[in-house]
């Protein structure tokens, strides 16, 4: 008789069955990829040399570019503004409408497809697309309607210079993006061509980092929001910086207690390769990609790389002569690149059978190879371990952001697939933050911690749309650094006011 639903039990897993050779397989593993705390603790103080440096100069490996976003929301930021999100799988279009309720919007939103013959085409053929879209989204939503000109705030998810809120010099493609012709220049102009040959009433009023967008949508419904940071595809952290605390833009002699966000686009935390515990497999992921030598810490941590590191480990585990692994069996399957991603591993660290049938399953539908189930227990403990290092390593920049800025308290706002959906990363990065800022022995749970780690509200809709608004807001109040047309735009917060929310 069932007289009430019990918890679902955690799987204990027991390895009394695991051959020597397999055993000795999986200490090495435990080896080369559990992080202990000096290490986590020596990645961390080189993190806050490297924010520093970025904040100095121009030619740092953690670029920390100023994104001319000058302030917080205080939930009193009215008006109808669009948001374009251009991501590496999709691109979504948003109606945020920001209403006289403190810390209120409405959101309508359509998603299509980022075909992937576009992220290897021509620069017109990805603007054309873009542009594409936004015209579909105008005219299903707004019909005849007369629109004079709607502000967008555009999320433009990679590293870009900019001398100008409106403004982006693409440093360089990540993502999968590899586009001729570029890097080195500015996106909006290409863009806004685009849209100026479908007469799309729009005004690019801020180009944000979907990072930056984070914080500022978090910050929106939660004062202690100080820290926005990306665990997905990539990685990423951006904060609220001082202008004073920013020596290379001291030329532009602007009041040193102004804030200033800051991206800091730190996947490339540890290009030289000084204190980040690589293995050979991260060694060849590095080598094998479209830029090697660039984003050194993202890939370790990010979910393009998880299952590509996973899938490297078992090759590597069935070639050697040290133990018997898949013998007799066709990897074929196993042999393509990227084939596997986090969500992969994610379903692996889910399976919650004492004989792990769910893994067996998985396995054997996805690479045709059928299992014993010490090879299971092999697999489960290595994506344990791939998973782990990711969460424990992606704690090290929000220590370095804390220790830098002196903050014993705050939240961060985190975002991404790998954060949302990844089993157990939000604890595991807790007791890394724990390990890493010496906190007492109770602490470290990822639940009423000093430094809270919290799932982010709307980076790239709401966000970017919070700092379209925030953009026309300083500017109607004669704040015109980082503006590159303040009459242009003085313009556009006109224009905004008259448009009416899509009902």
């Amino acid at each position: 008789m069932v007289l009430g639903a019990r918890r679902t039990p955690s799987r204990k897993g027991s390895m009394a069955d695991v051959p020597k050779d397999l055993l000795d397989q999986i200490q090495k593993l435990e080896d080369i990829f559990i992080v202990d705390s000096n290490k986590l603790k020596e990645v961390t103080d080189q993190f806050v040399s490297e924010l520093r440096r970025g904040l100095g100069q121009n030619d740092a490996t953690i670029p920390m570019n100023p994104t001319w976003c000058m302030a917080f929301p205080d939930g009193n930021e009215t008006g109808t503004f669009l948001a374009l999100d251009m991501g590496g799988t999709n691109l979504r279009v948003c109606e945020v409408t920001l209403t006289e309720e403190k810390g209120e919007f409405d959101i309508i939103q359509s998603k299509y497809r980022m075909p992937e013959e576009l992220k290897t085409g021509t620069a017109d053929e990805l603007w054309g697309y873009v542009a594409d879209c936004l015209q579909q989204f105008i005219e299903y939503h707004h019909g005849d309607e007369k629109i004079e000109q709607l502000p967008l705030g555009f999320t433009f998810s990679y590293p870009a210079t900019q001398n100008y809120i409106d403004h982006g010099i693409l440093q360089r493609w990540t993502k999968g993006f590899d586009i001729d012709g570029v890097e080195g220049k500015d996106v909006v102009p290409p863009f806004e061509a685009a849209l100026a040959e479908r007469g799309l009433p729009i005004k690019l009023t801020a180009l944000v980092n979907d990072t930056t967008g984070t914080m500022i949508a978090s910050a929106y419904t939660d004062p202690l929001m100080r820290i926005g940071c990306i665990f997905g595809t990539g990685c990423n952290g951006a904060y609220m910086e001082d202008c004073g605390s920013i020596p290379k833009l001291s030329h532009m002699n602007l009041d040193p207690s102004l804030p200033m966000a800051i991206n800091c686009e730190y996947g490339a935390f540890d290009n030289e390769h000084k204190v980040l515990p690589r293995t050979k497999y991260d060694i060849i992921i590095d080598k094998e990609s479209p830029r090697p030598g660039q984003q050194a810490f993202e890939k370790m941590i990010a979910g393009l790389y998880l299952g590509e590191i996973f899938r490297l480990v078992l090759l590597d585990l069935h070639q050697t002569h040290d133990c018997e692994f898949f013998a007799g069996q066709d990897i074929s399957k196993l042999k393509k690149a990227y084939s596997l991603d986090s969500g992969f591993l994610a379903a692996i660290e889910e399976d919650r059978f004492e004989n792990l049938s769910d893994t067996h399953d998985l396995i054997q539908n996805t690479l045709s190879i059928s299992c014993t189930k010490p090879e299971l227990e092999l697999i489960r403990r290595l994506a344990e371990l791939i998973g782990t290092r990711a969460a424990r390593l992606s704690a090290c920049g929000v220590a370095a952001i804390c220790k830098h800025k002196g903050w014993e308290t705050c939240h961060v706002g985190a975002d991404g697939s790998v954060f949302n959906k990844y089993p157990h990363f939000k604890v595991r990065g807790a007791q890394a933050l724990k390990e890493i800022l010496d906190w007492p022995e109770h602490l470290g749970k990822g639940k009423g911690d000093p430094i809270e780690i919290l799932p982010a509200e709307d980076g790239s809709g709401v966000g970017a749309a919070l700092i379209a608004a925030l953009t026309l807001k300083r500017v109607q109040q004669g704040q015109d650094a980082g503006i590159r047309d303040p009459e242009a735009m003085k313009k556009a917060a006109e224009l905004a006011a008259k448009v009416k929310p899509f009902k």
